[in-house]
């Protein structure tokens, strides 16, 4: 009796043992359960989280641009003016300065819980054929992902240039067409691309998820050709995905600038959560009920991947309507130039005036560039004002922009 007791005993502590070994490695990340994202705790997690815009995608509005509105048309700017040996030190000390652990701290003690990191395909993918994945961005996304650990910040890994260009338009930095959805070479590419970081980031729990393409098929192209082909091409990047990460959440955004969800069937996967987008419309119930629909529908989460650019009262008013709605949230964008509707403002540097000039002015023949380039001087002088402006320290904090995201 006493050596069948010890042993049910030993039995029943065994279990317990791998019971419990099996709940924290189900808790180690945040995953998604019915309509909810939930932390490692097991508590319903609601995503409160601000873009990190034009660190790794460069946008031309941000550099008070106009015609030069990608990143590949602002490098060309800065060939112009300076060269591309003293452009590639730029943007070398752009990349260590926009973003840096400074950054990240006040992004979690302001209040959010998370942050959006949008990602340009080039900075991880060589031009050389066969092509391989090597670059800068690895790096950088390591160093912004310690940070955000060190804080206890999540991250969403975003996909904001994907190569052939999901968007056809300069936020993808694309020759100005889809060419994703028509390559299949663009798909193979993206699909290893997304496996490379999903097996560098499988054991990550600061990671959330990979949110796979940001905001494909826009409105101006046949839509009824395009959008059928969407579904297809994340199930292809979610099967490589998945070959080496089953623990994070898959992001899968709609057509048309992520606003139509129209295109997708039932979940294909079952950690997937689906992104939308919202801008510049009337704040009111109707504005999100096909994403709130779509969630009851199919018992999944739905996310506010971006919104903003907009009044503080709208802002304010759009997130409330969103927590009354249990969605979770990414505005945009953190940083941006002589700024309102972002976290914080860079000051705008002395002469920068002198660069918009010339990015905006006619630049398609040598003549023209000749005849419009400003002083030497002037320009290194600008640029470098802008290197120092743009670190923490010396940038001005949107106080009302963060009371309208409810932060501190």
């Amino acid at each position: 009796m006493v050596r069948r007791k010890k042993t049910s005993t030993a039995l029943l502590l065994l279990l317990l043992c791998l019971c419990t070994s099996g709940a924290d490695a189900r808790s180690k990340f945040v995953t998604v359960r019915g309509k909810e994202f939930v932390a490692p705790d097991g508590r319903a997690l609601m995503l409160k989280g601000i873009g990190l815009g034009n660190w790794l995608v460069p946008e031309g509005y941000m550099f008070k641009f106009k015609s030069a509105n990608s990143p590949r048309l602002i490098q060309g700017v800065l060939n112009e003016l300076v060269g591309e040996d003293e452009a590639r030190r730029f943007w070398k000390s752009y990349r260590d300065n926009y973003i840096t652990e400074d950054d990240i701290r006040f992004i979690k003690r302001s209040g959010f819980n998370s942050i959006r990191v949008p990602f340009d395909y080039r900075l991880f993918v060589t031009d050389d054929e066969p092509r391989k994945l090597e670059g800068v961005g690895y790096e950088l996304l390591d160093r912004v992902v310690g940070w955000s650990k060190k804080e206890g910040l999540y991250v969403v890994l975003d996909m904001h240039a994907a190569p052939g260009g999901q968007t056809g338009d300069n936020i993808d930095d694309s020759w100005g067409y889809p060419f994703l959805f028509e390559s299949a070479e663009s798909q193979e590419l993206t699909a290893r691309l997304w496996r490379k970081l999903a097996e560098r980031y499988k054991d990550e729990p600061t990671v959330i998820g990979y949110d796979l393409l940001n905001e494909p098929v826009p409105h101006f192209f046949d839509t009824n050709y395009f959008n059928p082909k969407l579904e297809p091409v994340y199930r292809k990047i979610v099967a490589s995905i998945r070959e080496v990460d089953k623990n994070h959440i898959v992001f899968l955004g709609g057509a048309q600038w992520d606003t139509n969800f129209k295109v997708f069937g039932p979940p294909f996967d079952a950690k997937a959560a689906y992104t939308f987008h919202k801008y510049w419309m009337d704040v009111n119930q109707q504005a999100i009920e096909e994403y709130v629909a779509f969630r009851d529908r199919y018992n999944v989460p739905v996310w506010l991947g971006e919104s903003g650019e907009n009044t503080d009262a709208w802002v304010a008013s759009f997130r409330e309507l969103l927590e009354r709605n249990r969605i979770g949230w990414s505005f945009w964008t953190y940083k941006r130039m002589d700024a309102t509707a972002s976290v914080v403002s860079v000051n705008t540097p002395p002469d920068w005036d002198a660069i918009v000039a010339f990015a905006d002015r006619p630049r398609t023949t040598f003549e023209e560039i000749r005849t419009n380039r400003p002083p030497k001087e002037k320009v290194e002088r600008a640029l470098a004002a802008y290197l120092e402006q743009m670190k923490f320290a010396n940038c001005k904090i949107n106080r009302g922009y963060l009371n309208a995201l409810g932060m501190k």
